[in-house]
């Protein structure tokens, strides 16, 4: 390539790593690294860390694992990180108390699933996958306080979360403090070019700067993006406060939820989650903003390709006419799952018995929620009461608008 045609190649490149993002952290730098590595042939590393804090991803870190994809797809080389040790600290962003521990086996038993998760949006076998314990698990006890020894308490306490904490009297526990550290080292130790990262993280982000320098590497670029609003229209998208949807959700169930977006966060959702892929759909929510186009089309498209880019459009097809069947004109599933459910010498099953032992409620006191909110119906019936007993017999239980059951509950 001649000079002029890097200089071409490396601003089409910025403007694509520069789409959604929040602030873009080491940019001339990058760019001078990006044109050397266009003329020796060497690919920038990017590299993208999430801990598997829980068993499941969901559409805001979708928002991260596109900008990876775009990435690979400009031929760099990215690397998911799973972060299998910094799970065991507990990541303090935007917490305002201590995070628990979390189990070891439970961490183990998270972090199987992450790869298969990641597979719905990347070209696993061309990304670079690593775990965050390969190099720290092996670190010694003099290691880590030199790589300790590169931070001041006053530079944490610079972090906005730490300060509230400390302004109000909440504790920050000491090991709290090495998250930072800990993340930073993976830089290093992946010697990354590129992290990426929502805005909630820009203070660990930029820590891997720091650390970089210190251990005698150019720091890395950083990305921030913004975080997607949940399902409820305000707080973050978070699987512990019920509001997200997971990249492994049922087609059917994805599709629903989709459609229970507020109308108010229409907008966002489709500029986070367009990636570059969907410019004409950017386009109609501008026209809506204006006056223009039908809301509720603009939502069944979304929710299609949401869908369609997390399992495939058939998927999206089948998902749009059970929800026009079973939520718009409020019938009855084509195929409804049975369930078999023994009285086992009761004589009866409480309502939220059969909830829970026909897996139509995660737990009893979920179940319980369920019906006093509303959501349960029995042959057509909403119930009121947990308590009500149910005895041998064939019945249609509903859950919320969408899920359905054919409960048989047999006197054996």
């Amino acid at each position: 390539m001649t000079d002029e045609q890097i200089d071409r190649e490396v601003r089409r490149q910025l403007a694509i790593m520069r789409e959604g993002v929040v602030d873009f952290h080491g940019e001339e730098d990058l760019a001078r690294r990006l044109a050397l590595g266009l003329r020796e042939g060497r690919p920038l590393r990017v590299k993208l860390g999430l801990d598997p804090s829980s068993a499941d991803l969901h559409l805001g870190h979708s928002v991260v694992l596109m900008k990876l994809r775009r990435f690979q797809e400009l031929g760099h080389t990215p690397i998911f990180l799973v972060g299998d040790f910094t799970a065991r600290i507990g990541d303090p962003s935007g917490r305002n108390k201590t995070r628990p521990p979390l189990d070891p086996d439970q961490i183990k038993e998270n972090a199987r699933t992450y790869v298969a998760q990641v597979a719905k949006l990347l070209d696993v076998g061309a990304v670079e996958i690593r775990f965050n314990g390969e190099w720290m698990d092996s670190m010694g006890p003099g290691d880590f306080v030199r790589l300790c020894s590169r931070g001041t308490v006053a530079r944490m306490l610079e972090r906005d979360d730490f300060a509230k904490r400390h302004a109000g009297g909440t504790p920050i526990f000491v090991h709290e403090f090495l998250y930072p550290f800990v993340q930073g080292y993976d830089s290093v130790a992946l010697e990354a070019d590129v992290e990426l990262g929502g805005t909630d993280q820009t203070f660990n982000l930029l820590m891997g700067r720091e650390i970089q320098r210190a251990y005698g590497q150019a720091p890395q670029a950083v990305l921030t993006h913004p975080l997607l609003v949940g399902l409820d229209g305000h707080e973050k998208m978070s699987k512990s406060l019920g509001n997200s949807i997971g990249l492994t959700d049922d087609p059917a169930e994805m599709y629903g939820k989709v459609m229970s977006l507020p109308d108010a966060a229409m907008a966002e959702w489709c500029r986070l989650l367009s990636a570059g892929e969907w410019p004409d759909l950017v386009s109609a929510v501008e026209a809506l903003a204006a006056g223009e186009g039908d809301p509720m089309a603009l939502k069944h498209d979304l929710a299609g390709r949401i869908v369609s880019r997390m399992h495939d459009e058939a998927a999206a097809r089948d998902a749009k006419e059970r929800f026009q069947r079973v939520v718009q004109r409020k019938q009855v599933p084509e195929e409804v799952p049975e369930v078999e459910i023994g009285l086992a010498g009761r004589e009866g099953l409480r309502l939220f018995e059969v909830l829970t032992e026909g897996k139509l409620a995660p737990s009893r006191s979920e179940a319980r929620r369920l019906v006093q909110q509303g959501a349960v119906s029995v042959d057509g019936v909403r119930q009121e009461s947990p308590m009500d007993v149910l005895a041998a017999g064939s019945f249609l239980i509903r859950v919320g608008k969408r899920r359905f059951a054919r409960v048989q509950i047999r006197s054996d």
